[in-house]
């Protein structure tokens, strides 16, 4: 029996178990980190420079560009080092620091992707108002506020998860540091206390999400009123990108987490979670690209700039 003051390192998930998929999970999560760094970064790139993109909208989607870089950057890199290497293990430090920054990255995505919603709310359904409740100064106080509620919950939630006594070994059944995993290692009634911490998260997090459920009945109700078809296409394409990408991040977390024990195995737990934690910070990029015109101009204008210049 060991316990946290004992513990070094931790050991992750092994994502196969000979050396050629071993390297073939490393080229393919080495591709997938290469499709996020290059969209997001283009993004990014697009909404700095591009004077016509400084809306609410736009300044949201720099902002979600940021946290699916600073995802995706926090739990590939190590799993492509262990995959190249053949290793497993991370330090005490390392997972406590992959833990914070992944909570605060994923809670400050799920805020903006809140907010961004407000956003078309307020575009579609109180058009006049746009410019009073939409402020340059609103804006950036509520994209303060996401990051900084973000900031507050990942460093409570590190916090207790690591204040935790362990003692059922340092073997973690996930390729990154993750809640649900520390605590399987946890042989203290303490824990309760982490799982009360989490129901509040949950809580906040279902408030959100009613949030967005209902704000996006009032947006259909009010669209499918547009007499115009051309009106009705340009307040969809605004909207849907946003509601795929929130439909991904929040089904891909709830099955990845609430999956019934009965068709649960490691290898379609570690797939589920590949696809709520690595292929949002890739995809989101690709959807709010191809339904948007004006960013996707922009960003062409950005890539053939950069090759006449060489």
């Amino acid at each position: 029996m060991s316990n946290s003051s004992s513990i070094s390192h931790f050991l992750l998930l092994v994502l196969a178990d000979t050396q050629q998929l071993q390297l073939l999970h490393f080229c393919l999560l080495l591709g997938i980190s290469l499709a996020a760094l290059l969209g997001n970064g283009l993004i990014i790139s697009a909404v700095a420079c591009g004077h016509h993109l400084h809306t609410p909208m736009f300044f949201f989607l720099l902002n979600l560009a940021l946290t699916d870089l600073g995802s995706i950057c926090t739990t590939v890199p190590k799993a492509m080092h262990n995959s190249l290497w053949d290793t497993r293990n991370i330090s005490y430090t390392g997972c406590a620091a992959q833990l914070f920054f992944f909570l605060y990255f994923i809670s400050a995505e799920f805020s903006l992707l809140t907010i961004m919603c407000y956003d078309r709310y307020v575009s579609i359904c109180k058009p006049l108002h746009y410019g009073a409740l939409l402020g340059s100064r609103a804006c950036a106080h509520m994209a303060a506020a996401a990051w900084a509620s973000a900031f507050l919950n990942a460093l409570l939630l590190t916090a207790n998860t690591f204040s935790l006594p362990l003692c059922h070994g340092n073997a973690l059944g996930q390729f990154f540091c993750e809640i649900p995993q520390i605590l399987k290692l946890s042989c203290s009634k303490s824990y309760l206390r982490e799982l009360g911490l989490i129901a509040v998260s949950a809580c906040l997090g279902f408030g959100c999400f009613v949030f967005i459920v209902f704000s996006y009945v009032q947006i259909f109700r009010a669209v499918l009123r547009i007499p115009s078809e051309r009106g009705r296409h340009k307040a969809f394409s605004t909207c849907l990108p946003h509601l795929a990408v929130v439909s991904w991040f929040i089904s891909t977390a709830i099955f990845s987490h609430l999956n019934p024990p009965s068709i649960s195995s490691p290898s379609l737990d570690l797939a589920l979670s590949v696809l709520y934690s690595v292929v949002p910070p890739a995809l989101n990029p690709l959807i709010y690209s191809l339904r948007n015109q004006e960013l996707k101009a922009t960003e062409w204008r950005l890539i053939t700039g950069c090759f006449q210049e060489h």
